[in-house]
C-alpha cells in the first residue's frame, strides 16, 4: 500500500509540473501569433507603403517608388537572410553582433527563440529591417539614380540598421542601460528619420522646389495605402511582445488611440489653420501618431497613448512645416518630420507615461534598476542622442561613397524632368 501511494504522489507531482517539464518547448498561440504579425509587417511596406509614398509623388514617378519598395524588400531580405541577422542578433559585444549566425548557420525548424521557433524571429525580425530603409525612400523620392538608391539601402543595412538593432534589442550597450524601445522608435523611426534628413540635404532639393507646387498625383492611393500601414502597424507594435499575452493587447489598444488621435489633432489644426481639413493632414497625422506611440506601446496606457498622439499631431505637423517652409529642405515625402521627429518624442516620452503614479495616465513602470521618471528619460536621451550622431556621421558617409561608385546619386535634369518611371525602368505607371 505505502508503495502504492508513493508511486502515486509522484504520478501526481509529474501531473502539477508541466511548466517545468515543458519549459523550452514551443507555445502555439505565441507561434501563430507571431506567424501572423509578421505577415502584417511585411504587409506594411508591400503594398501599404508602397502605396501610400506613390501616391504622393507626380504621375511621371509612380512606377519607381513601387519599384523602389518592392526591390529594398527583396535585397533587405537576401542581406538579412546571409549576414544582418547575425550582426543584430549574434552574441558578440556590446556594439555589433558577430558572425556565428551568418546564413541563419545553427537554426532549423525545431529551434526556439524563447518559445517560438528562432526562424520565425529572423523572419519577424526580417520585415522590420525591410520597412526601415524603405522608409528613407520618401526623402529623395524622384530624382535619385535607382543603382544609387539600391547600392545605399544594402549597405545602410548592414552599417547603420544592423548595428542599432543590436545596441538595443539584441544585448547591446543601450540595451544593457535600460533603454525602452518596444518596437522600434529608435531602431526604426530615428535611424530611418535622421538619414532621410541627411539624404534630402546631401542630394539637394527636386528641380523647381519650393517654388513650384508639387501636389500629390493621387490621394485616394494614399489613404488606401495608409489604411493598410495603420492595420499592418499592429503586427509592428502587437507582435514585438513576441507573445499573445496582455501585452500584446495593450501595445495594440494603445497603438489605435495614439493614431486616432494623432490624425484628428492634425486635422483640428489644418481646420483653424488653413480652414479646412485635408485627407492628406489626416492621414500624415496617423503615421505620426503610430510613429510616436511606437517605442512606448508595451510600456504605457491607454491614457498616456491618447497624450502621445495629441503630441504627435502637434509636434510633428509644426516639424513638417518647419523642415520645408523655414528651412527648405525638400524631405519630399516629409520623413524626417514624421517618423524621426515622432520616434524621438516617443522615445522620450516614454520615461514620463511609464511612471506608474500618474492616475489614468499610468503606465507599468521602468526598466530594471532605474526608478523615476528622471533615471529613465536620462537613458532614453543617451540613446536618442548616440542614435541620432551615429547614424547621421554613418548616413553621410555612405551616400558620398555610393555617389562615387555610382558616378553621382542624381539623375540629371532631363531625367528628372521626363520622370523616373521612363527613364529608369522604361516603363510608365499609366498607360492611357
Amino acid at each position: 500500500m505505502h508503495t502504492i501511494i508513493k508511486k502515486g504522489g509522484l504520478l501526481l507531482g509529474l501531473l502539477l509540473l508541466p511548466s517545468l517539464a515543458f519549459a523550452d518547448e514551443l507555445n502555439g498561440a505565441n507561434t501563430a501569433w507571431i506567424l501572423t504579425s509578421t505577415a502584417l509587417v511585411l504587409f506594411m511596406t508591400i503594398p501599404g507603403l508602397s502605396m501610400f509614398y506613390a501616391g504622393l509623388v507626380r504621375s511621371k514617378n509612380v512606377l519607381s517608388v513601387f519599384m523602389q519598395c518592392f526591390s529594398i524588400t527583396c535585397v533587405a531580405s537576401i542581406l538579412w537572410f546571409i549576414v544582418g541577422y547575425s550582426l543584430a542578433f549574434g552574441e558578440g559585444n556590446a556594439w555589433i553582433g558577430d558572425f556565428s549566425k551568418v546564413m541563419l548557420a545553427g537554426i532549423d525548424r525545431d529551434t526556439l527563440s524563447g518559445d517560438i521557433p528562432e526562424s520565425l524571429f529572423a523572419m519577424f525580425q526580417m520585415t522590420f529591417a525591410v520597412i526601415t530603409p524603405a522608409l528613407i525612400i520618401g526623402a529623395f523620392a524622384e530624382r535619385m539614380k535607382f543603382s544609387a538608391m539600391l547600392l545605399f539601402s544594402a549597405i545602410w543595412l548592414l552599417v547603420v540598421y544592423a548595428p542599432v538593432t543590436h545596441w538595443v534589442w539584441g544585448g547591446g550597450w543601450l540595451g544593457e542601460m535600460g533603454v525602452y524601445d518596444f518596437a522600434g522608435g529608435i531602431v526604426v523611426h530615428i535611424t530611418a528619420g535622421v538619414a532621410a534628413l541627411v539624404a534630402a540635404m546631401v542630394l539637394g532639393p527636386r528641380k523647381g522646389f519650393p517654388a513650384t507646387p508639387m501636389p500629390p498625383h493621387n490621394l485616394t492611393m494614399t489613404i488606401a495605402g495608409a489604411g493598410m500601414l495603420w492595420v499592418g502597424w499592429f503586427g509592428f507594435n502587437g507582435g514585438s511582445a513576441l507573445a499573445a499575452n496582455g501585452d500584446a493587447a495593450m501595445a495594440v489598444i494603445v497603438t489605435h488611440i495614439s493614431a486616432s488621435m494623432g490624425a484628428f489633432t492634425w486635422m483640428v489644426i489644418e481646420w483653424k489653420k488653413f480652414g479646412k481639413p485635408s485627407a492628406l493632414g489626416a492621414v500624415t497625422g496617423m503615421v505620426a501618431g503610430l510613429g510616436t506611440i511606437t517605442p512606448a506601446s508595451g510600456f504605457v496606457g491607454p491614457g498616456g497613448a491618447l497624450i502621445i498622439g495629441l503630441l504627435a499631431g502637434f509636434i510633428c505637423f509644426n516639424a513638417t512645416q518647419f523642415i520645408k517652409r523655414t528651412l527648405k529642405i525638400d524631405d519630399s515625402l516629409d520623413v524626417f518630420p514624421v517618423h524621426g521627429v515622432g520616434g524621438i518624442l516617443g522615445s522620450l516620452v516614454v520615461a514620463v507615461f511609464a511612471s506608474t503614479e500618474l492616475g489614468v495616465f499610468s503606465g507599468y513602470g521602468f526598466a530594471d534598476g532605474l526608478s523615476s521618471i528622471a533615471e529613465q528619460f536620462s537613458v532614453q536621451a543617451i540613446g536618442v542622442v548616440s542614435t541620432i550622431v551615429f547614424t547621421a556621421v554613418a548616413t553621410f558617409v555612405i551616400l558620398k561613397l555610393v555617389g562615387l561608385l555610382t558616378g553621382g546619386l542624381r539623375v540629371d535634369e532631363e531625367a528628372e524632368e521626363r520622370g523616373l518611371d521612363v527613364v529608369s525602368h522604361e516603363e510608365s505607371g499609366y498607360n492611357l
